[in-house]
């Protein structure tokens, strides 16, 4: 007798523990449910109109290249990024007159050193340079001296000269290279449409209905 209620207990005790298990596995599938979706597109199926592939302008980051490398600050105007084009010549202004200011010192100093070496007194122009008063040019230690002194400068202002050129040329194809990559962008989906969303839910397992929650995240 004690054994057979024995039984039935140990019976009991595994079929409460396979029916507690079942209903844990059930719990964690119905209320742990995370959709992944891509982004949702809302298509009226009632009217659908096929439009022409031909008919769908695609922005062209092949033009927004080219157009910049015509006329630089096109490619931003191709792109709408007309805050850009300010910028732009605005650099290339800025460029421009350091490189006249620079060319203009090493073309003075350039002329006087010449000048200075000519020992042609109508060439004088060494003597519009300010240094030219600390130095008796009738010694020819300070006059050479003040040879050096202006080579030395000269030299000085064209390796900034040729540098401000360099960058330039830099900022030209900086200029290609922004509009380039605002041309490829320019489709890119940065809309509020990138976030993830919950909302409750009804789920149907084993022909009952059970209530959870469903997140949606789209991208």
């Amino acid at each position: 007798m004690h054994t057979v209620y024995g039984c039935k207990l140990l019976f009991l005790g595994k079929f409460i523990r396979v029916d507690l298990f079942k209903n844990i596995i059930f719990v964690l599938l119905v209320f742990v449910s995370c959709n992944l979706y891509g982004q949702v597109l809302e298509v009226d199926t009632t009217q659908i109109t096929e439009v022409p592939v031909d008919s769908v302008q695609v922005h062209s980051p092949k033009k927004a290249t080219i157009y910049s490398a015509i006329l630089p600050g096109l490619g931003q105007a191709y792109n709408k990024k007309y805050w850009k084009i300010p910028l732009i010549y605005a650099g290339f202004g800025t460029i421009g007159y350091f490189i006249g200011w620079n060319n203009g010192f090493y073309s003075t100093y350039k002329q006087a050193y010449r000048d200075l070496s000519d020992k042609d007194p109508n060439t004088n122009s060494h003597l519009k340079i300010e240094a030219s008063k600390y130095y008796d040019l009738e010694n020819p230690t300070d006059s050479l001296n003040f040879k050096t002194g202006l080579s030395k400068q000269s030299e000085y202002y064209r390796r900034n000269r040729d540098l401000l050129v360099i960058s330039m040329v830099g900022f030209y194809g900086l200029n290609i290279i922004d509009a380039s990559v605002d041309a490829h962008l320019f489709d890119f989906d940065i809309s509020e449409d990138l976030t993830l969303n919950w909302q409750p839910a009804v789920k149907t397992f084993e022909n009952q209905l059970v209530y959870g929650i469903n997140c949606t995240f789209k991208f």
